[in-house]
């Protein structure tokens, strides 16, 4: 028998969560046809010896739906083992939609997500108008990693009640009619439908995204629609009552669990710790155990650190609109590196980041007032470090008067990270163990100057399985492949087995993690996002072809459409 490629001499950890076994892989059309020992010739082959070979990483959580447009290769999640990702969460997809109303689902995604309109308006060429004729659009796109991808809800209401469906609840007809659409798109191959009630997802000019105008009798009836197809996710992005109101908390999660029981589809939303409420989350997870005892299935998204968002002097601080700061703010960097440089500037600076915040509340992914207990530098990839707050009580100084000296050491290109949830990392592990829980949630493609998720995927394995030993490396790889793959329905991916597709990975498991981010001004437009690769990651292999290599795009483009 001869293979296309082989990979030899490598450490299999082939997702299942069982003991990993020296062994060569080789693949034929993109399946893995051999493991064992493989003395055949084939067309191409790696040496792993030294390396773990693995499944690709799955993604359950990205906003990949304009970015596509652009970018085949699918960064940054694939500089971090990702070959198969699933978007359109949270109700934001293009379709269904017609080109003279897309300005409809830009208003959806330009804030809730911080995608640019103008990259969207440069780097997508509009062929569609139905979901289905947009997964056709997908399919004859060159892409280098897997996709699959959503119904949105807010997509759907627009393109059934047009502004309306910014206004107010549909009627009976208007929710028959999204049922419908929504049947004819699972049968096209969405891998479900998802939707967005929370508060954090507002249009540009401070409206409700579309989905949350929805009564949830209208939820529940396109879920039922989606039940009736006999496959499928229903993911939301969920109301999150007060911890402090225990009726309202109690109400919701009885109305998702019934939902689950009801419709018979799979559901999914993300779970996170956070320091105001430290037990919270418990109540979910409670959620979970209670909604399988009902004959529902519920599965947590859970992310394997601090939700974080990234601050810089070249993109945005917490006293951006601020008095004084803002004048100062709209300077190019070079003028701003000047003028800090002047005590007195500097000093007005600093009283003014100084003052409690009076300003309005800010929420999401967005930099919020600073709160310095929870604000930590970002000048190496170390992820345990002092606060700033600490950092300047030992030096004696005020934090903002520390940020603004450590940035002019690095010419103001340096990080500081402000987590908005999982603060807490004794409770990150638990939620990372839970048995109804996957790790993903990377938002890739979203919040692209301000987050740099993608690379959760590597620091689970360099923080929790390297340096906290709080995971095995079996089981930390079954939790990005396996888990993730039988839980989105990708039955032919997650595993090393013969006949399964071959997206494998290479990595050496001494050195994998993330490398520091990087501020890109490369988007259509102009536009800017943060960029990160990886190190430790030798081979990234898509349908049986070599991807990347050492973070290098070899030119292949192999990902596939995941249609359901």
């Amino acid at each position: 028998m001869s293979f296309d490629l082989v990979v030899k001499n490598g450490t299999v950890v082939d997702g299942s969560g069982g003991a990993s076994y020296r062994a060569d892989v080789g693949v034929t059309d993109g399946r893995i046809t051999a493991i064992g020992r493989i003395n055949e010739k084939s067309k191409q082959s790696i040496d792993a010896e030294g390396h773990v070979v693995s499944p690709g990483f799955v993604d359950g959580h990205t906003h990949m739906d304009a970015q596509i447009f652009w970018d085949p290769i699918g960064s940054c999640s694939c500089y971090h083992g990702v070959t198969s990702a699933i978007m359109g969460n949270c109700g934001f997809t293009l379709a269904p939609c017609a080109k003279e109303d897309a300005d409809l689902v830009f208003r959806n995604l330009e804030r809730a997500e911080d995608i640019s309109r103008e990259a969207m308006l440069a780097g997508i060429d509009w062929t569609w108008e139905t979901f289905p004729e947009y997964l056709d659009t997908l399919d004859r796109l060159p892409k280098g990693i897997n996709y699959g991808g959503y119904i949105g809800h807010s997509a759907l209401r627009t393109y059934v009640m047009g502004e309306k469906a910014f206004e107010h609840e549909a009627n009976d007809d208007e929710v028959r009619t999204m049922q419908g659409l929504v049947k004819e798109a699972m049968h096209a191959g969405a891998r479900g439908f998802s939707t967005s009630r929370t508060i954090n997802h507002t249009t540009a000019d401070d409206r409700a995204v579309a989905s949350r105008l929805a009564g949830w009798d209208e939820v529940r009836a396109i879920v039922n629609a989606v039940g009736e197809t006999g496959k499928g996710v229903f993911e939301i992005a969920g109301e999150g009552p007060s911890a402090r109101d225990p009726e309202a908390v109690r109400e919701y999660q009885c109305r998702l669990r019934d939902l689950a029981i009801e419709s018979g589809v799979t559901q999914t939303w993300g779970m996170f710790s956070s320091r105001s409420v430290p037990d919270h989350w418990q109540t979910y997870t409670d959620l979970l155990d209670e909604t399988a005892a009902g004959g529902g299935r519920i599965f947590a998204q859970v992310h394997s650190r601090g939700l974080n968002t990234l601050l810089s002097f070249e993109t945005s601080l917490p006293f951006d609109k601020w008095d004084t700061w803002v004048e100062f703010r709209a300077l190019d960097l070079e003028q701003q590196k000047v003028k800090l440089r002047d005590p007195a500037v500097k000093a007005k600076l600093v009283e003014v980041a100084s003052r409690p915040y009076t300003g309005p509340r800010v929420v999401g992914a967005e930099p919020r007032p600073p709160k310095w207990d929870y604000i930590y530098p970002m000048d190496d990839m170390q992820y345990d470090k002092p606060s700033m707050a600490q950092l300047a009580s030992e030096r004696g100084v005020h934090p903002a008067e520390l940020m603004i000296d450590m940035a002019l050491e690095r010419d103001l290109k340096m990080f500081f990270r402000a987590p908005i949830a999982n603060e807490n990392m004794s409770e990150v592990i638990k939620l990372i163990k839970h048995p109804r829980s996957v790790v993903t949630f990377s938002d890739s493609g979203a919040h692209v100057s301000q987050i740099m998720d993608s690379s959760l995927q590597t620091h689970l394995l360099s923080y929790w399985v390297r340096e906290k030993q709080a995971l095995a490396l079996e089981d930390a790889v079954r939790q990005l492949t396996y888990n993730p793959s039988t839980m989105w329905g990708l039955h032919d991916r997650g595993l090393i087995r013969e006949g399964m597709a071959a997206d494998l990975l290479v990595f050496d498991p001494d050195t994998i993690g993330a490398n520091m981010p990087e501020v890109m001004h490369d988007l259509p437009a102009g536009a800017t996002r943060l960029k990160q690769t990886s190190t430790g990651i030798k081979h990234t292999v898509v349908n049986g072809e070599i991807l990347l290599t050492n973070n290098e795009h070899t030119g292949a483009v192999p990902g596939k459409l995941l249609r359901s």
